[in-house]
C-alpha cells in the first residue's frame, strides 16, 4: 500500500454484544503491555483513566477469560499486565489485520484511484 493512499482499512471485530476488538482496543492492550499501567496506557492514548478502565472491563467481559490482570496499588505499586490470552488475542488481531491489509491492497488501490480528492462528505 502506498504511503500517500487516502483510504485506510480498519479492522473491527463485532459480536452480537458489539465491538470486541478493534484498532483502539488493540492499541490500549499494547500500551498496557508496554507501560504496565491502565492509567499510563490511557494517558498515552489521550483518554481518561475511566474510559481506559471501562474498555479494559469490556475486553475482559467479552471473552471466556480476562485479557488484562490488575494488581492494587500501594506498597506493591500495583499495575496491570496482559494475560496469556490477552497476549495471544492481541497477536492474533495484528496477524488478522496484516492479512486483511495484504488481501485487500488491490481493492483499496482501486477505490483510492476513483476517490474524489479531497473526499467529500455526504449530507445527512
Amino acid at each position: 500500500m502506498a504511503e500517500d493512499q487516502t483510504l485506510k482499512l480498519r479492522l473491527r471485530l463485532n459480536s452480537a454484544q458489539g465491538v470486541v476488538m478493534g484498532p483502539g482496543r488493540a492499541e490500549l492492550l499494547a500500551s498496557i503491555a508496554e507501560t504496565g499501567s491502565i492509567a499510563a496506557a490511557g494517558r498515552r492514548m489521550g483518554m481518561s483513566y475511566k474510559r481506559a478502565w471501562n474498555l479494559v472491563e469490556s475486553l475482559n467481559n467479552s471473552f471466556t477469560a480476562p485479557l488484562v490482570e490488575t494488581a492494587k496499588g500501594g506498597a506493591s505499586h500495583g499495575g496491570a499486565r496482559l494475560t496469556a490470552l490477552g497476549e495471544e488475542l492481541l497477536a492474533a488481531y495484528h496477524a488478522l489485520e496484516s492479512a486483511a491489509l495484504h488481501a485487500g491492497a488491490d481493492a483499496l488501490k482501486r477505490f483510492d484511484a476513483v476517490l474524489a480528492v479531497p473526499p467529500t462528505r455526504n449530507p445527512r
